[in-house]
């Protein structure tokens, strides 16, 4: 796959947009009782989000290109009545997370992945961590941890047949394609949305459970650009606009929401959104006051695993969270073993 400037129209477009959507949602679950003869592997996922110029060693093996961010996550109380888990208390609780693209080339111009990602780690004071991997989109590409691998595949032949095999095979992709060819492009981290698109079970201090999902809504002021404008800023401005803009404006504030199903709604399909009439529940605040560089930052080496979760959180039916949580711990290995690969700088090498 072909990580260097995307064409600007037609199914191309749409074939590479979806492909680098992202480490955010991809793989299969040992959980969900996939690893029979002849289905995925977390080899075979990660073979196929792998350009053909090879494994970018050392990194991630999606997202591949971010930068490090920390800060507190300031709760206001409100989702204690949605979730027993202690991050919902009124309070401050650590945040560590990461900025990212929803591509596998650690090199790439910034201008040519549509997909942008937020990678979040949240802590209270005795140690539970809430880990969580969100991307821009409102829904993602298509139904399956399948889907997705098979998308993979179909956007790598160079026949179109198969590109139109698959769309006629997953209609759900549809839509995605049309958010990637309409929405807005952002000229800052800051300005974007942030969608955890995976379904959650909350449970309360009286043992009720709802279905959610969240969101981050950033405070920025968004200044939509077309893409052409974009490509005039160099091939990283998205990591020295956020440096530049926390020096000169300050820290960075996005509003997390909660969304809560109602009965019938979806859980267990990323790429169907829920009706805008669902309840909404303003829970907190994320303020980013801190950019590092991600060599030797400290998002370096977390695996924001969306299965790592407090008490009073746990997975739904949706099948992706556990099966990302299987890939993300086969890329972790595999960069890990590869540490030596991995630019950092000369104080910070062993």
């Amino acid at each position: 796959m072909n990580q260097g400037k995307l064409p600007r129209s037609g199914l191309g477009s749409l074939v590479l947009i979806a492909a680098v959507v992202g480490g955010g949602a991809v793989a299969f679950a040992y959980t969900a009782g996939w690893l029979s003869s002849g289905r995925l592997t977390p080899e075979r996922m990660i073979a196929a989000l792998t350009p053909p110029s090879g494994p970018p060693l050392g990194h991630r093996r999606n997202h591949a290109k971010g930068i490090c961010f920390t800060g507190t996550f300031e709760a206001n109380g409100n989702g204690a009545e949605l979730s027993k888990a202690k991050v919902f208390a009124q309070g401050h609780y650590p945040a560590l997370g990461r900025f990212n693209l929803g591509t596998a080339d650690p090199n790439a111009v910034d201008a040519t992945v549509r997909v942008r990602g937020l990678g979040l780690q949240i802590t209270t004071a005795d140690g539970e961590e809430w880990r969580m991997a969100m991307i821009n989109p409102p829904f993602f590409a298509v139904s399956t941890p399948q889907a997705f691998h098979d998308l993979l595949i179909a956007s790598g032949k160079k026949d179109p047949e198969a590109m139109k095999a698959f769309i006629q095979a997953n209609p759900e992709f549809g839509p995605f394609a049309a958010w990637a060819k309409t929405a807005p492009w952002t000229t800052s981290y800051a300005e974007d949305f942030y969608n955890g698109l995976n379904s959650f079970i909350f449970t309360d201090a009286k043992g009720g459970e709802r279905a959610v999902r969240w969101s981050l809504v950033p405070m920025a002021k968004g200044v939509p650009v077309s893409q052409a404008d974009l490509e005039k800023r160099g091939p990283d401005f998205l990591e020295q606009e956020i440096v530049e803009r926390l020096r000169t404006a300050g820290p960075q504030r996005w509003t997390m929401v909660t969304t809560v199903a109602d009965p019938g709604d979806p859980t267990a399909d990323p790429s169907k959104a829920w009706p805008e009439n669902r309840r909404k529940v303003e829970v907190g605040t994320l303020i980013v006051q801190r950019i590092e560089p991600e060599r030797d930052g400290p998002c370096r080496d977390i695996n924001f695993d969306p299965t790592v979760l407090p008490q009073g959180i746990r997975v739904s039916d949706d099948p992706f969270p556990a099966a990302r949580s299987s890939v993300y711990r086969k890329s972790y290995d595999l960069r890990a073993a590869e540490a030596r690969d991995y630019p950092r700088t000369e104080a910070a090498k062993p």
